[in-house]
């Protein structure tokens, strides 16, 4: 696998305070004192801040406060491949702009500015992130020789289980036109039989209706019923991934998430058997046989939705069940993880960018995971959206995977996006559920 290089250039990083030049900020009338907001904006110089292969990207750095350049401000930046920036230099902002000379890739993938201004006792941040012929990005990720045979047998383990589902109503969830449960089912864990939790929303009016499945993003945390797309004519399914019922109080998952679940993604790497998320991929295809079993189910659209850990889920599931028929993910975790091993970012949850995780044994069960493989396996449309801005999930590592689909695809880009979107982005993103789900056009 080609490593991205960056061809030297003049680089700087910036550090410093402008609080100088805050305090000495005109007044408007009659005011006494002034309260700014204050943002660090970077920018390259295309505006679809995308390059081919030896192309060099210009980065602008501007501070604005209340919108205007701020001169004389102080920072410090970087430039680099994602999770690779250089050390930081400082520059000053004689006029309120600075421009750097980022250099180039000599391979496909993705090159950030990262920028930090210190300006009234208070950090901001700003960064861009330019690609460089995304769409050649290769993955590194192995393909075990018996991943289908593995997974084919897997999925056994939960062909003939009783689905034992359970649901109570949840009234105070529940409006004018939708009901909503918290229900369990049974599905295969490490020990076992496993119960996996959820909140099921459904139209209150009898019908037919596509059905959804919602697979969750990283965290320890309760759910609700997903009243607004099921408001919408649809069945809908909202899992927890965790083992444990999803309607407790928040303080409950907040010491989960700081004691027995803290680091899940890493618990038994070395063992694909007995690995984390073994549990969770059945979990989520069982998700599908509560959907498939529900009465009001049209019997013909089934689509799997999430956004990061969800974004993998999403994909994994779609993969692995025939009865899917579409799928919609947002920046997608675990795509490519062995990026790092090959000196460019890997998907999250980073789990190779150490060297303590580094052993064979869990390069082998990454393998039975990594969202790659089973991207290349997807035979039913997809819409996938990510921002170049995530620091989560690198957008490498997302080129990676959405690269290896074969099957109908369409990406949505949010340029500027990290890894949480805007009210727009989210917006857009109910709409192409229902439009995978066959409820808009």
């Amino acid at each position: 696998m080609r490593i991205p290089v960056i061809i030297p250039v003049l680089l700087t990083l910036i550090c410093a305070s402008a609080q100088g030049a805050l305090e000495n900020l005109p007044l408007p009338a009659k005011a006494v004192a002034r309260i700014a907001s204050a943002r660090v904006v970077v920018t390259p110089d295309r505006l679809d801040w995308t390059y081919s292969v030896g192309d060099p990207v210009l980065f602008s750095v501007s501070v604005l406060v209340d919108g205007q350049e701020l001169p004389g401000a102080k920072i410090k930046y970087m430039v680099g491949p994602e999770k690779f920036e250089e050390e930081a230099v400082e520059a000053l902002l004689p006029e309120g702009i600075l421009k750097i000379a980022g250099g180039t890739l000599e391979e496909p993938g993705f090159l950030r500015c990262m920028a930090i201004a210190e300006i009234g006792g208070k950090t901001y941040k700003g960064l861009a992130t330019a690609a460089f012929d995304p769409l050649e990005i290769e993955a590194t990720q192995t393909e075990p020789e018996d991943f289908e045979a593995y997974w084919t047998e897997q999925l056994g383990l939960i062909s003939e289980m009783p689905l034992d589902l359970r649901k109570t109503l949840v009234p105070d969830q529940c409006s004018s036109d939708v009901n909503v449960y918290h229900v369990s089912y049974q599905t295969y864990g490490r020990s076992g039989v496993s119960r996996f939790y959820g909140m099921l929303a459904e139209p209150k009016l009898p019908g037919k209706y596509p059905a959804i499945l919602r697979v969750p993003g990283a965290g320890v945390r309760p759910y609700t019923g997903n009243t607004e797309l099921a408001s919408e004519g649809a069945v809908v399914l909202t899992v927890g991934i965790h083992g444990i019922p999803v309607d407790h109080e928040q303080e409950i998952y907040d010491e989960l998430r700081r004691g027995a679940l803290n680091y899940y993604p890493h618990y038994n790497l070395s063992d694909r058997d007995q690995y984390y998320y073994h549990r969770v991929v059945l979990g989520c295809v069982r998700g599908n046989d509560v959907l498939a079993q529900h009465p009001m189910w049209d019997g013909e659209r089934l689509v799997v939705i999430g956004g990061s850990q969800g974004g993998m889920l999403s994909i994994v599931t779609t993969s692995l069940d025939h009865r899917v028929t579409g799928v919609v993910s947002n920046y997608p975790a675990y795509c490519d993880v062995t990026g790092y091993l090959y000196g460019r970012a890997g998907g999250w949850p980073h789990i190779f960018r150490k060297d303590d995780l580094r052993t064979p044994e869990n390069f082998e069960t990454s393998s039975y995971y990594d969202v790659v493989n089973f991207a290349k396996r997807l035979t039913v449309p997809g819409s996938y959206a990510w921002g170049y801005n995530d620091e989560t999930c690198p957008p490498t590592s997302m080129f990676a995977a959405y690269n290896a689909i074969a099957a109908p695809k369409e990406l949505h880009l949010q340029l500027d996006m990290g890894h949480r979107g805007s009210s727009e982005f989210y917006d857009a993103f109910t709409k192409r559920v229902l439009i995978m789900a066959g409820l808009k056009q």
